[in-house]
């Protein structure tokens, strides 16, 4: 999977969005195409430089559980 974060703070930013119910959702990309495109698009809204990062399934998720974060897993088929 894919996360995306701020260019030079990768070890302390990720990306999230805000969902309707106000919480953050961290966005993991199951194709490294479709986060690059989504942190152009970011960047095209005013976000600083972005880069995307590869990170395990297995260890990205349960350190979301651990820290009780929400998580939305972003396949080829889905639209953000």
């Amino acid at each position: 999977m894919f996360v995306i974060s701020i260019e030079g703070r990768e070890r302390d930013s990720i990306y999230y969005a805000i969902n309707e119910q106000k919480e953050e959702v961290i966005y993991f990309f199951e194709e490294e195409d479709d986060a690059v495109r989504f942190a152009m698009m970011l960047e095209d809204d005013g976000a600083p430089k972005m880069v995307v990062t590869e990170v395990s399934r297995d260890v990205a998720i349960e350190s979301c559980e651990i820290n009780d974060c929400k998580y939305a897993i972003i396949t080829r088929n889905d639209f953000v």
